[in-house]
């Protein structure tokens, strides 16, 4: 790999601030993927832990 191209990774990787990754904007942004991406983790824990506590209630009776 070309020292240049290097340089210009360590550009790219640095030019974003992560003030400007988690402010809210809406569209095809990276913002707004990563917001998605943190939403459907939180849907996904809420889901399993309701699924475990329906369970647990079920087997009780």
């Amino acid at each position: 790999m070309k020292p240049s191209s290097k340089n210009k990774d360590e550009k790219n990787l640095n030019s974003v601030s992560k003030q400007e990754l988690n402010s809210w904007k809406r569209g095809f942004t990276p913002q707004a993927e990563i917001w998605n991406g943190r939403m459907a983790s939180v849907g996904l824990i809420i889901g399993l832990i309701s699924w475990i506590l329906v369970n647990n209630l079920i087997s009780r009776n």
